[in-house]
């Protein structure tokens, strides 16, 4: 449990130094990391790493419908869209994980890049 707390601890030191949008963007590369190990590891790894972006898209579909979303209304419309899209790849019974981690790398990169 020390270690747990430890970790917990280094994390947020860490965090404190990074913006917001590199969080962010870490939390896309997190997300990627499991999809990849999903690709070649069996189906309860594939259901588990595609409900991890299935929470994460859920979570950003929702960030972008919230009226005090300070980001430009198109570009929200835009995200939401892509995350509409990310939806119903994985809704499909065998889910492309090059196009989920390809669209997750792609917004990785604008959150870092911005």
């Amino acid at each position: 449990m020390s270690r747990m707390i430890d970790a917990a601890r280094a994390y947020q030191a860490g965090a404190s130094h990074r913006s917001l949008r590199t969080q962010e963007a870490e939390v896309f590369h997190l997300t990627n990391a499991g999809l990849r190990a999903a690709r070649a590891a069996g189906p309860v790894a594939r259901v588990r790493a595609l409900a991890d972006n299935r929470r994460l898209w859920t979570t950003v579909n929702d960030l972008m419908r919230d009226p005090a979303n300070a980001l430009p209304t198109e570009l929200r419309a835009a995200i939401f869209s892509v995350g509409l899209a990310v939806q119903r790849e994985m809704d499909r019974e065998q889910p492309n994980f090059d196009f989920l981690i390809s669209i997750n790398e792609n917004l990785a990169a604008g959150l870092a890049g911005g």
